[in-house]
């Protein structure tokens, strides 16, 4: 087991990378003030925290079902807070992620794609979940700009007699849209650019890799399902809305 000097140059090593990356951040003057050494400070608390209880988290099936809705609840405020600008975003948020966790790790464990193990439910599950709370977060954000750039776009269409999910239906076609490329530009270039981490953590884990091209295969596929979902719910609830985002420029925007 790796002593006290192993720990104190990873933790050193760490600190120099984070260190490089706010310093490259500053010299373009794009100031995250303390935002990146409080994130890798939280995660690195928060596996800390995981590690301890996976080996009881594998062990029990009520603890396994705790520690997902944890994952899920997590994710759904996290969601939340990122679409706080937006009139009912943080509903839009919090529903668009639990649909599209829980149907997309719902249809891989139905259909016997995955094993029905604790280890392969806790690998997959994490994967998705933080992948739907992506989706909100980019799909939510992103309408609304578009919302508040074609301000008065929209409004014309409600002077017209449209629903405010008619008048936005090209503003969230957009915005679903343009969540889904980064997650379907790795899908196309994973093992010509990128070996993703599902593929690499199976292969350490003892798969061939043919069983872990097929693991990293399904959670790509199943990461487009619950994107696809978590972006046309969360935008199509927030979309809904009677209110708009204050235009650019307007006070309060």
């Amino acid at each position: 087991m790796p002593g006290l000097t192993h720990w104190l140059l990873f933790t050193a090593g760490l600190a120099a990378l984070v260190a490089a990356g706010v310093l490259i951040l500053r010299s373009q003057r794009v100031g995250l003030g303390a935002l990146p050494w409080i994130a890798v400070l939280r995660a690195a608390v928060q596996l800390a925290v995981v590690a301890l209880l996976m080996r009881g988290v594998l062990e029990w099936w009520w603890a396994l079902a705790a520690f997902l809705l944890l994952m899920l609840v997590t994710a759904g405020f996290t969601g939340a807070g990122r679409a706080s600008g937006l009139p009912r975003g943080r509903a839009a948020a919090l529903l668009g992620i639990s649909a599209g966790a829980v149907i997309s790790v719902g249809a891989i464990v139905g259909l016997g794609l995955v094993e029905r193990s604790s280890q392969e439910l806790v690998a997959i599950a994490g994967i998705l979940i933080g992948n739907a709370m992506t989706a909100s977060t980019l799909s939510l954000r992103r309408l609304a700009s578009l919302l508040r750039d074609r301000h008065g776009e929209v409004e014309a269409w409600l002077a017209l007699g449209a629903t405010p999910t008619q008048s936005t239906a090209e503003l969230r076609r957009e915005a679903i849209r343009e969540s889904l490329i980064p997650n379907l530009d790795q899908t196309r270039s994973t093992g010509l650019v990128t070996l993703p981490g599902a593929f690499v953590g199976a292969l350490f884990g003892g798969a061939s890799p043919l069983e872990a091209a097929a693991f990293q295969l399904v959670v790509l596929v199943g990461i487009f399902l619950g994107q696809s979902v978590t972006a046309s719910l969360a935008t199509w609830w927030a979309a809904g809305s009677p209110l708009l985002p204050a235009p650019d420029g307007a006070s309060g925007a």
